[in-house]
């Protein structure tokens, strides 16, 4: 059982999960508006300034992630502190504290690069695809370390790895393909950004193009690989279900096929509709709510109960 004072951290993991999706959102919002400009090449001021004297909306939606994410880099760091202040030496919660904090790091790192080298707002430059890749996997990490660190700020529940070795495996390998298909939705969503069609037939005429930019070439991939994943995860899911009699293994295991459905067809009306930024945004979230399935589904497939010890 959690004392009172684990429980209380315990609901503020969480709430620093939800908390940076909603911060993961409003990075989309600054990429698909172009607002990542807003505040020039400068970082962490904006255009010079501590607070923007402008009423340019642009600024002010990049300056408002840069303090959304300040704020997250805060609620982070106090519930490293408590959980290592409540949890005792060993405590796999510390591991996931620490891991999250490690890339929040890393994601503040890799948005400040995307402005200083200015790989922002309309600029085609191939290497920003991999910058906003590796930025996007780097968020499902983050997003990963925090579902961890709140299953584990929970039960301390350990992950037989070993012990379930073909299971393991499986898991892994989905995590694998999700990821991959998460960095080429980044690179699906900057092409559709920096050349929007007006047409469902002009995009795929652009796709087929020889003189097409490498984003527009790329963006035929993603739907491919969503199929992949999509049967894939959905068969993993009834594996998992088939192979761990547990309430919470089956209710992750439909949760993640639900979301994974739900993706698809989203996926398909976004195609439809010429991706427009709200329906961007959706599907970003239904990403991230697929992601946090997997990951619990690992968890609770994978996991041995270990006991708690009070506060340390």
């Amino acid at each position: 059982m959690l004392t009172s004072a684990q429980h209380r951290v315990h609901r503020l993991a969480w709430v620093t999960l939800w908390y940076n999706i909603g911060v993961i959102l409003w990075g989309a919002l600054v990429r698909a508006t172009g607002a990542g400009a807003g505040c020039g090449s400068h970082w962490p001021d904006c255009n010079g300034e501590v607070i923007p004297s402008t009423e340019n909306a642009h600024t002010w939606i990049e300056f408002t992630h840069r303090i959304t994410t300040g704020i997250d880099g805060f609620l982070m760091l106090a519930l490293l502190v408590l959980i290592f202040k409540h949890w005792p030496k060993g405590h796999l919660a510390r591991k996931g504290a620490v891991w999250s904090m490690v890339f929040l790091l890393i994601e503040a790192a890799i948005g400040a690069a995307l402005v200083k080298f200015e790989l922002t707002a309309d600029n085609p430059k191939p290497e920003r695809a991999w910058v906003v890749a590796g930025h996007l996997v780097n968020t499902l990490l983050l997003v990963g370390a925090m579902c961890l660190t709140c299953w584990w700020s929970k039960d301390g529940t350990r992950l037989e790895l070993r012990e379930r070795r073909n299971l393991t495996s499986w898991l892994l390998g989905c995590m694998g393909v999700v990821i991959l298909l998460t960095a080429t939705g980044a690179v699906t969503a900057l092409g559709d950004t920096l050349f929007p069609s007006e047409s469902l037939a002009e995009g795929f005429a652009q796709d087929r193009s020889a003189t097409a930019h490498i984003f527009v070439k790329l963006r035929i991939w993603h739907p491919v690989l969503a199929l992949v994943a999509a049967v894939f995860c959905i068969s993993l899911a009834s594996d998992c279900r088939q192979k761990v009699s547990h309430p919470d293994v089956n209710r992750w295991a439909s949760r993640l096929q639900t979301v994974v459905i739900i993706q698809i067809l989203f996926g398909a009306l976004n195609l439809i509709l010429l991706a427009p930024i709200w329906a961007q945004m959706i599907h970003l979230l239904l990403a991230n709510l697929l992601w946090i399935s997997l990951v619990f589904l690992a968890a609770t497939t994978l996991g041995r109960p270990m006991p708690l010890a009070a506060d340390g």
